[in-house]
């Protein structure tokens, strides 16, 4: 049975459930652990899994999601487009829906706005392809019965706006950095207005000792209190509140209890959300949780440049 969670309604009429399972577990892809992730998260209620070609691991999601009783109808996936393939897209596409095994994917993303080289180097903004002459080529994919909606990741409001004014599809969502510490109020609003869902990424972030030794929000004490008022998690606190700002999130996690956890969302009070909106702006907390952006050398990934923290 699938779980009593909202589900969001895409610009495209379809609709997405809010909570869902991220399959990033780093570049080794790790097939055999996230094939088990997604069949237990399918078995407690998920029905919306997200992976990447460049998750390398999209054959496992595609065994685990086939291996289901559930009716492909009921499953919404996602995958994306990597960074080396932006010249490519119907034939990287081909290959991601063969690993897949499925007959369609529900959602796809444009990875990152940056397109990479053979070499992996990123190519300079401007140099075709760009990503203008990308997302051309995935809006072509619509029209195969392929790929049932088609969006972005990573894009700032820059570059949506020079997306929009040069396509004709308006992405159905744009899967970026957004939690407590970085609430991403312009990005949020930009894509409300233009009838773009956003995707949540790093919600459940808790290990400051990834995080150069700095806070991070689940250790606050404003969660911390929020979580034992409503007899919850940090973690559910964090996913609820994310919700109830209409944005989809995708949690991962190996373990069982957790991942039931993190799809049974409370209902969380305005004077909750208040302090769940102030979060960020705590002395040190108002922060990316991306590892790369503690890493000078990861800059060209970005364009050059490490990207702003209000998601601009």
């Amino acid at each position: 049975m699938a779980a009593d969670i909202p589900s969001f309604t895409l610009n495209t009429g379809y609709k997405m459930p809010s909570v869902g399972m991220g399959c990033w577990l780093g570049p080794a892809g790790h097939e055999e652990t996230v094939e088990q992730m997604c069949k237990t998260a399918l078995e407690v209620g998920y029905r919306h899994i997200d992976t990447a070609a460049g998750y390398f691991n999209e054959a496992a999601v595609g065994r685990a999601i086939r291996a289901s009783s559930i009716p492909r109808a009921d499953i919404f996936v996602v995958t994306k487009l990597p960074n080396g393939d932006h010249g490519r897209v119907a034939a990287s596409f081909a290959e991601s829906l063969a690993k897949l095994g499925l007959d369609y994917v529900d959602l796809y993303l444009m990875h990152w706005p940056q397109a990479a080289g053979p070499d992996g180097a990123t190519i300079p903004r401007g140099t075709s392809p760009t990503f203008v002459e990308t997302y051309k080529e995935m809006e072509k994919l619509l029209a195969t019965g392929q790929v049932r909606s088609i969006g972005v990741s990573n894009f700032s409001v820059k570059n949506l706006d020079e997306l929009l004014s040069a396509t004709d599809v308006v992405p159905a969502a744009n899967q970026v950095e957004v939690h407590p510490c970085l609430p991403s109020v312009e990005l949020m609003q930009y894509c409300e207005s233009k009838g773009i869902l956003v995707t949540a990424t790093r919600l459940w972030v808790c290990r400051p000792k990834e995080y150069d030794g700095k806070p991070v929000f689940l250790e606050d004490p404003d969660v911390v209190r929020i979580a034992s008022d409503r007899g919850t998690t940090p973690g559910q606190v964090a996913l609820s509140w994310g919700v109830q700002r209409r944005t989809a999130v995708i949690p991962k996690s190996e373990n069982a209890g957790r991942i039931k956890q993190n799809i049974s969302l409370v209902t969380l009070s305005a004077d909750d959300m208040s302090t769940m909106d102030a979060i960020h702006k705590k002395p040190g907390l108002h922060r990316s949780l991306l590892r790369y952006h503690l890493n000078a050398r990861m800059a060209p990934c970005l364009g050059g440049r490490t990207r702003t923290w209000d998601g601009t």
